[in-house]
């Protein structure tokens, strides 16, 4: 913060006029402390992997002064040493070679102008950074407006406020905490449904591609037929199909469960977000592999139930009709499309995080109504393929040994999953452990995101607004996390500031 000095004086006239010398009448003392969150705010983005570095107009001292009451470094740089900009204007090429270092090892800026403060923004972006930056005076202004997100501070003027691209209406930079925390379990919550979408579609698009090819029901018809032979008069087709109409439940009940995901309890990422495609598909193919999988297999079993040295012979679970490998296939998808849900996400064990109950009741009643329908769908024919309840004929607990069949190999996902984390964790592959995507940069490559704010333009702090940039309304400035309203905060920090 901020202590300064002044003395108050006044002259004598003379006889005729004339001044005499000037008579000190006191002293003034001014103090300008930062606000209470401040440090709060400051510590919460440094845990959010959000460094922050100050920028003022004001003294080295000052400077150094108010970064040791806020836990910022004491590596506080003065305008030796940073850019200026060219004749005309124009921005030195080459910032980030022969500025980047020296810019990013800062903890912060004393004695600027506001074109030192453009300068040391564009040379965070040509490293690779998303920068956010606060701001309240007119000299702020093209610095906020070079900023990837910058960030007008409660009673900033018109010009700082038609530059950024999000204004504060309170005071205090505090509610970019929120903002940070509500856009991360957007992008979370916007990771999980794509991951969760793309395993489900693999294991509905692979499973009856293959289904097809490869399994053919008319030729598990045992020869002779047993005498207890349910489909006396039915021919088992010559490829595997499901009716439209079941396929249609599966859709429907599969984007009812999805829309809960945009109510799902999320923890928000520790490190600034980003997507990593690579990452995301990767880890959708395994799940989705394991539920393919595991349903090619019981299709088989199924499929061969007649053959008494078969898998399910060999359980003691006599032969099914072919109304009921329909709807044992029907449960099987169902389940593990649902169940593969709860394994998406998190990057850790399923367990890790509790769903929301909106998830649960969600997921809940979708798993309820398809266990009922295949437990009990009466038997006949859709699109002229056999169709028969489960319970409906021995055995009548089939659908749960089902589900006792969807739960082992659930488990084997979730263990799958993360096993396949870890094997990315540990080598690195796709670039999983940098924040940033293409890390071009070596301290972009660190996953580190450098956002900045300011102030008036020299004088010393008086509220504490932070963001990657603390700002104060006297004229400094200070490394801001740019982000709040929540509204639009959220949505800017995980697609544009990745913050």
């Amino acid at each position: 913060y901020q202590r300064r000095v002044h003395g108050v004086a006044r002259t004598n006239f003379g006889p005729n006029g004339s001044d005499s010398e000037w008579a000190l009448l006191g002293l003034l003392t001014f103090l300008d402390p930062p606000r209470p969150d401040t440090k709060h705010t400051i510590d919460t983005c440094k845990q959010f992997g959000v460094p922050v570095k100050m920028i003022t107009g004001d003294s080295k001292l000052i400077a150094k002064e108010t970064a040791r009451v806020l836990g910022l470094g004491q590596h506080i740089k003065s305008p030796k040493g940073l850019p200026m900009l060219g004749e005309g204007g124009s921005i030195p090429p080459n910032l980030a070679q022969h500025y980047g270092k020296s810019i990013t090892r800062a903890d912060g800026f004393a004695q600027v102008f506001p074109e030192h403060k453009f300068l040391i923004v564009q040379t965070l972006i040509d490293c690779g950074f998303k920068v956010g930056m606060t701001g309240d005076g007119v000299n702020d202004a093209p610095a906020l407006k070079k900023a990837s997100v910058g960030v007008a501070v409660s009673g900033a003027t018109d010009a700082a406020r038609a530059a950024a691209d999000i204004v504060l209406t309170e005071e205090g930079l505090s509610t970019i905490l929120t903002g940070i925390t509500v856009a991360r379990e957007i992008f979370g919550r916007m990771k999980n449904f794509l991951q969760y979408r793309i395993a489900a579609t693999l294991q509905l698009v692979v499973f009856f591609f293959i289904a097809v090819l490869t399994l053919h029901p008319s030729d598990f018809v045992p020869s002779p037929l047993p005498a207890s032979w349910p489909d006396v008069g039915v021919a088992w087709p010559s490829f595997f199909e499901m009716p439209v109409l079941m396929l249609m439940l599966i859709t429907l009940l599969n984007d009812g469960t999805l829309i809960s995901i945009g109510y799902d309890n999320v923890k928000p990422s520790k490190i600034p977000e980003v997507w990593n495609l690579k990452v995301l598909f990767f880890i959708s193919g395994v799940l989705g592999c394991v539920a393919c999988g595991s349903s090619l297999l019981l299709l088989w079993g199924a499929l061969d139930s007649w053959n008494a040295n078969g898998w399910f012979g060999s359980w003691g679970i006599p032969g099914l009709s072919y109304g009921q490998v329909t709807t044992l296939v029907y449960l099987k998808v169902s389940v593990s499309d649902f169940l593969s849900l709860f394994c998406a996400r998190t990057d850790s064990w399923f367990w890790s995080s509790r769903p929301s109950w909106i998830l649960l009741i969600a997921g809940g009643c979708s798993l309820l109504v398809s266990t009922i329908l295949a437990a009990t769908w009466p038997q006949g024919t859709l699109d002229g393929i056999p169709v028969q309840g489960m319970a409906l004929r021995a055995p009548a607990a089939l659908f749960i040994w089902v589900w006792m069949y969807c739960l082992f190999w659930w488990f084997v996902q979730d263990a799958l999953k993360v096993l396949a984390f870890w094997v990315l964790r540990r080598y690195n592959f796709f670039d999983v452990n940098n924040v940033s995507g293409h890390a071009r940069a070596s301290a972009a490559s660190e996953g580190r995101v450098c956002e900045m704010g300011t102030t008036a333009g020299g004088e010393a702090p008086s509220r504490n607004q932070v963001a990657p940039l603390l700002d104060h309304p006297h004229s400094w400035d200070m490394p801001s996390i740019a982000e709040p309203p929540v509204a639009e905060a959220t949505l800017k920090e995980s697609v544009a500031a990745r913050v």
